[in-house]
């Protein structure tokens, strides 16, 4: 089992690659001009990665009922079944944008955490690949339970 997890946005698409052991990592976000270049950009990922299942974050309310960009995440998923004839997993995306603009990765240096640097993360597609990782990381502790990291033990 290979899994992709997308975070799909009107301009990027955040992805991260997970598998049975269990652990969700980022990849380069999908971040070309057109929908028909990052859907290219999928087609090489699912190629070269061999993936088997997509999971893709759903826009869920706070209240649990479907958010105002389902129906656009419902026919992107139309699409990605159609093109790629692969099984999809919608789940929960409630706050992974947010978690995963302000979960950087640890630094001495505060500039990570200056605004320009903020916005060019988000423009490379990087915060929006870590937010596929939550998402698809949250799917597979579900799926598997959580996994061990070494300084959890």
């Amino acid at each position: 089992m290979r899994l992709l997890g997308i975070d799909y946005g009107t301009k990027r698409w955040g992805l991260s690659y997970g598998d049975e052991l269990g652990l969700a990592l980022p990849l380069p976000a999908a971040i070309e001009a057109t929908a028909t270049e990052r859907f290219s950009h999928l087609a090489r990922v699912i190629a070269d990665r061999k993936i088997t299942e997509l999971v893709v974050g759903y826009p869920y309310n706070m209240d649990g009922t479907a958010g105002f960009k389902a129906r656009e995440v419902d026919a992107f998923i139309t699409e990605l079944e159609r093109q790629y004839k692969l099984p999809v997993h919608r789940t929960d995306e409630r706050l992974t944008t947010h978690e995963a603009a302000t979960r950087t990765p640890k630094s001495k240096s505060k500039k990570r955490h200056a605004p320009a640097a903020q916005q060019a993360a988000r423009a490379t597609g990087e915060v929006d690949s870590r937010s596929a990782t939550i998402i698809l990381q949250d799917f597979l502790n579900i799926r598997y339970g959580p996994a061990l990291l070494p300084d959890e033990e």
